[in-house]
């Protein structure tokens, strides 16, 4: 009997100490990697989130850039950290959602990782240069069905949001256009400013000031909904395209392993940020939607998009990182 009772109370100890360990988190600084270089959109998204979850955690969460290989290697990085929630990565839709489909990882998307929210939606808008003269969606593929094989589209890389987003274009409309990739949106819209590209898809910060400028001319939004940055620009929805929908996303991701308490704590954490007026304000200025949803919500949104952009690149023939 009394072997019995030292049993149980060796295991009420043990549960007691695993609380107070789970309430104490977190005890010490929490890092966040952003898997693009400093400075870009990426970066300004994960920082903005990292400053107000340190508020409310009252811990700081430090951010570090580690870029490469389309996100991949920033997530392999918190993918093979200690499952002890002092490691989150901000992921890209490329590195968790499209990579997964069409290449072999150095890990496991369901496994290594714990989906906590979706950060950020961004929508992608198709630009022409001014002397394709097209200035409509429709006067596009009207364009490049009449010349076959010589519109010419930009990207960012291959198997990126702006590369996917053109092949579904292609599929959808029926037309022959040709993929031009770039290591990076910036020499990406070098070249589509010299006028050696015709069109591309990018993320709406990186194209915005060029299209209010008039060096660019914005065709559509691919997005359900039009974006306060540009109200007087359809979606293509509303151009007759309801199904070339292309949002670039990021999402908060933790170790595989991490307890139920913590990851619970840092969901929490999360979507107190993302809901809070300043964060909200402060992404939108840079035309990134805070989202914000249920691990739940994250899950079937990884599902999805998985299906959707797989499908689109095995059609395509895109193998990551070519």
């Amino acid at each position: 009997m009394t072997k019995f009772c030292r049993l149980l109370g060796a295991i009420a100890l043990a549960g007691a100490t695993a609380l107070a360990h789970a309430q104490a988190y977190p005890s010490k600084p929490i890092r966040l990697v952003v898997t693009f270089p400093p400075g870009g959109p990426a970066d300004i998204i994960g920082r903005t989130l990292a400053s107000k979850m340190g508020s409310i955690l009252g811990q700081q969460v430090i951010v570090e850039n580690k870029g490469g290989a389309g996100g991949v290697i920033g997530v392999e990085n918190v993918a093979k950290s200690p499952p002890d929630g002092y490691s989150l990565v901000l992921g890209s839709a490329g590195a968790t959602a499209v990579a997964p489909t069409i290449t072999k990882l150095p890990y496991d998307v369901e496994k290594d990782l714990v989906p906590l929210t979706q950060v950020v939606s961004v929508p992608e808008v198709v630009v022409a240069i001014p002397k394709l003269g097209v200035k409509t969606l429709p006067e596009l593929i009207a364009y490049a069905k009449a010349n076959p094989g010589k519109v010419t589209f930009a990207s960012s890389g291959n198997a990126g949001m702006p590369h996917l987003a053109g092949e579904l274009l292609k599929r959808e409309a029926g037309i022959d256009i040709i993929h031009i990739p770039y290591r990076g949106a910036a020499p990406a819209v070098n070249d589509l400013l010299g006028g050696q590209v015709d069109i591309m898809f990018a993320d709406i910060p990186i194209l915005l000031p060029h299209i209010n400028s008039g060096k660019l001319v914005a065709l559509a939004l691919g997005s359900e909904r039009r974006a306060p940055s540009l109200p007087n620009l359809p979606t293509t929805g509303e151009a007759g395209l309801p199904r070339v929908l292309a949002n670039n996303w990021y999402g908060l991701f933790v170790t595989g392993g991490t307890s139920k308490e913590i990851t619970a704590k840092l969901t929490q954490a999360a979507i107190a940020a993302l809901k809070s007026d300043d964060v909200r304000e402060a992404l939108a200025k840079h035309g990134a939607i805070a989202v914000g949803g249920t691990p739940e919500e994250f899950n079937a949104f990884l599902r999805a998009e998985r299906a959707k952009w797989g499908t689109v690149a095995k059609a395509a023939g895109i193998k990551w990182g070519d």
